[in-house]
């Protein structure tokens, strides 16, 4: 399929991305940024739908990126199942994932390889991210000697707040122990994704990790190294750019929140929680779209199938056929 059957298909499809879903029989439903949590006995009923979020607010949504991001999900799930346990039952859907039912930590982890983002804009302001102070002297999207752990906590709404272990700790939002196994799955997770995508010529430049527990067992819960948890960064012209000063090659919706920056400065990055969102080009949501499709074939070998359908229909006769409604 050509460049431009591919741009074509997405544009069809921007009429029927899925913004929310109804299905009342699954349970008792919980609407996150991006996914509709549907809640009943011990398990949970995962829908990713295609909203797009940043700057912790939902902006838009975007064609087939619930789909690929519970399929990138569902692939890294699976291959670091044997490292650290997670929530996955199985798969009816593509965008569907059905998961343990866990008591959820309201502490986040994030682990970076790479200076940019949240931590580059605090390290500009001579502001720590999470307790920690980085060297002097970095330039934006270096690689940093060391590997960081920078959690934060669990917002339901609003922005995220960086928060040191030692707080974290002190006012025992998760238990000493809990959390020291929460870094340390997080390490292990991380390590295997940098080292994966390397062989696939990508670098994995940070991610989140969100936690939960069941029967007292530490589980990795939501999604794992998808494009809206990480930052993808093409591995051949890094260095290239990185000498000129100029930005990474990008995989990840990073260039979506550089597209807000540049298009709304005066309300982006620190938009309110009760702010207007402001009118999203076309344009831009299929160079997103597209791009997500390329990472995904980067990761996962695969070339994504871009069907126009109407999702919620799709949705709907696979959990039926399921037995989930």
């Amino acid at each position: 399929m050509v460049i431009e059957d591919i741009e074509e298909i997405i544009r069809r499809q921007l009429d029927y991305t899925l913004k929310e879903t109804n299905f009342k029989q699954l349970g008792n439903l919980y609407r996150g940024k991006v996914r509709d949590n549907y809640i009943k006995e011990d398990k949970r009923i995962i829908i990713a739908t295609d909203r797009l979020s940043a700057f912790d607010r939902v902006i838009t949504t975007i064609p087939f990126k619930g789909q690929m991001l519970n399929k990138i999900s569902s692939f890294w799930f699976e291959k670091t199942k044997d490292l650290v346990r997670n929530h996955i039952i199985e798969v009816p859907d593509p965008s569907v994932s059905v998961v343990h039912q866990c008591q959820t930590l309201t502490v986040e982890i994030i682990v970076r390889a790479y200076i940019t983002g949240t931590a580059w804009r605090n390290y500009l302001k001579g502001e720590p991210t999470s307790g920690i102070i980085i060297p002097k002297g970095l330039k934006k999207n270096q690689k940093l000697d060391e590997v960081l752990v920078t959690p934060s906590t669990k917002a339901e709404s609003g922005h995220d707040i960086y928060i040191s272990k030692e707080q974290i700790i002190r006012e025992n939002m998760v238990g000493k122990e809990i959390y020291e196994e929460m870094e340390e799955a997080a390490l292990k997770l991380f390590k295997y994704g940098q080292e994966y995508c390397k062989k696939n010529g990508i670098i994995m430049v940070d991610t989140k990790y969100e936690f939960g527990l069941k029967d007292g067992e530490l589980m990795v819960i939501d999604e794992i190294h998808t494009q809206d948890s990480s930052r993808f960064w093409i591995l051949e012209s890094y260095e290239e750019f990185f000498e000129k000063d100029e930005e990474p090659d990008i995989l990840d919706k990073e260039i979506f929140r550089g597209w807000l920056m540049d298009t709304y400065p005066k309300i982006f990055p620190d938009i309110k929680p009760d702010e207007e969102i402001p009118p999203i080009s076309e344009d831009i949501k299929i160079e997103l779209a597209t791009r997500y499709m390329r990472s995904y074939k980067k990761i996962t070998g695969s070339d994504f199938k871009a069907e126009v359908a109407d999702v919620n229909q799709r949705i709907l006769e696979n959990l039926k056929e399921t037995n989930y409604l």
